[in-house]
This record gives structure tokens, sequence and C-alpha cells, in this order.
């Protein structure tokens, strides 16, 4: 399977957001070794473009490497805009970067921080460089989702939980919009040569959750992380849905452990998704 997989790789360029560590930079480390042409992003410059070179010089692969946060709106664009001088193509998207917040943050842009980096920088991304991707004709968006979309449930009301915060429920929440997104992009990209899958990476050791962690988080992952999964098999998924030519026409799915499954019930609801799918376009101001 890998020898089929790493020609299907050749000449495709494919972009991993939060590719400077944990799951992406997996991710980003293995897509290399089976040929494709890489770029990565992460928050700070000098450790995405040490990242960069040390998957280049270890796999002989052209790897580039884009500094945007990714929870600012204009640094998105501005992202975006590079990606699309600097590449000629676009095959792949791998919506990685993502993150856990105890506490309630605003953003730049006056957005709750889980919602715009979970979910609104997966779905303006994808907006700015569909075009691309559809000049391939195998392209594919891949949405690093969770298991924990199953607990989740769109406050349309709330979004950005102004009225009421819980760092569990705003993730939850972000989770599940991350599937709804990959239900309704599947549907609007019917028919073209673009498909888009969300998967579940495992309970992963990296510094997920770090920055401001939970309670639970403090006193539990201490003692989870020896028998959580290591990045290298949190990021077989993600590889899996974009380099697979078994999957080349599967769309709008969801995957866990490397095999397509059932998302939750509400996941399909397709007024939510359709609901939740204007209310992204308002908020990143896309028309």
């Amino acid at each position: 399977m890998n020898r089929s997989i790493a020609a299907a790789m050749t000449g495709r360029t494919v972009v991993v957001t939060g590719g400077s560590s944990g799951i992406g930079r997996a991710t980003a480390q293995r897509l290399a070794q089976l040929g494709a042409t890489l770029a990565i992003t992460g928050r700070n410059r000098a450790r995405t473009q040490d990242i960069a070179d040390q998957v280049r010089t270890s796999t002989g692969a052209h790897v580039q490497a884009f500094t945007a946060d990714l929870s600012a709106q204009a640094q998105v664009r501005g992202l975006a805009a590079e990606l699309l001088e600097a590449l000629p193509r676009i095959d792949v998207l791998v919506n990685n970067a993502g993150g856990y917040w105890n506490t309630r943050h605003v953003t730049a842009d006056g957005l709750e921080r889980t919602f715009a980096v979970n979910h609104l920088a997966p779905f303006l991304p994808t907006a700015l460089l569909v075009e691309r991707l559809q000049q391939s004709d195998d392209g594919r968006v891949v949405t690093v989702s969770s298991n924990a979309h199953a607990m989740g449930a769109i406050d349309f009301d709330d979004l950005h939980g102004e009225r009421t915060y819980s760092g569990a429920r705003a993730y939850n929440q972000s989770k599940l919009a991350n599937i709804l997104f990959t239900h309704e992009l599947a549907r609007r990209l019917h028919g073209t040569s673009v498909t888009a899958n969300a998967l579940h990476p495992g309970v992963v050791r990296t510094s997920f959750g770090a920055e401001d962690p939970g309670r639970s988080q403090r006193l539990l992952v201490p003692i989870a992380r020896p028998f959580m999964r290591s990045p290298q098999r949190g990021a077989a998924t993600s590889v899996l849905l974009a380099s697979s030519p078994d999957l080349r026409a599967v769309t709008g799915q969801f995957f866990s452990n490397g095999k397509q499954k059932r998302s939750s019930t509400s996941s399909y609801d397709n007024q939510v998704a359709r609901r939740l799918w204007l209310a992204s376009e308002a908020l990143v101001d896309l028309h």
C-alpha cells in the first residue's frame, strides 16, 4: 500500500496548518516521506522554519514554512495570499491547527478563541484556497475534528460564550462545527474534483491544551500520558485521507482509526450545517 500511496503523492502539493508541532508535524513528516511537496504553517516563525528545515533534511522533500496566527482573520487572509503566490498548485489542504482553552479568550476580531481557531480557521482558508484546489484532478480537504463532537451542540444564540463559558463546551461545539462544515462543504463541492472529509486522531501525546488547561487536564493528563498515542499514530488517519488512492471519490465522511464511521446524529442535520455556514460567512466577512 505504501508504494501506491507514494506514487500517488509524487508531484502533489499539500498544505498542513499547525504543522510545526504535534500531529501536524507528524503529518507533514509522513507526507514528505511519501513524496509530497509540503507547505506547513505555524504561529512562531523561527520554530516553523526550523521544523520545515528538519523535514526537508530528513526526507529530501521540498518544504516551505509560512507563519500566521490563525485566530486573526487578517493573518489568515495574508497567509492564503502568500500560499497562492508561492504554490502553483495545491492538491490537499489539511486543516490540522486547533486548540483548547479552559478560560474564555477573545481574538483580535472580537471572537471567542476556541470557535475562531478550531472552526473559522479551517473555514476561511478553505474558502480562500478552494479555487486552487479545484484545479487539481484530485483535490482534498482534510479536517481534524474529534470524537468530542458527539458531546457538542451549536448554540447560535451564544456561539462565542458571552453569556456562559465552559472550555469543554466550547471545544465540543467547535469539533461538531468541523464535521458540519465538512458535510456542507462536500455538498457544495459535489460534482467538482475536490473531496472533503473529517477525522478523529485519537487521544494523542502532545502539548494540546497546555496553554490554558482545565483542572481535569492538569490532574489527569500526567497520569494518562503514557497510554496516549504518539503524534505519529495520531497523524495516521490524516495521512490516509490526504494520500490514499482508494479514497479519491470518498467525500463528506468521518474517519477514526483509519476507518470510515458514522459521526453523531446531530452532525447530519443539514439545516444546522447550512445555518452554520451562513453564520461563518458573516463572521469572516466572506461574500
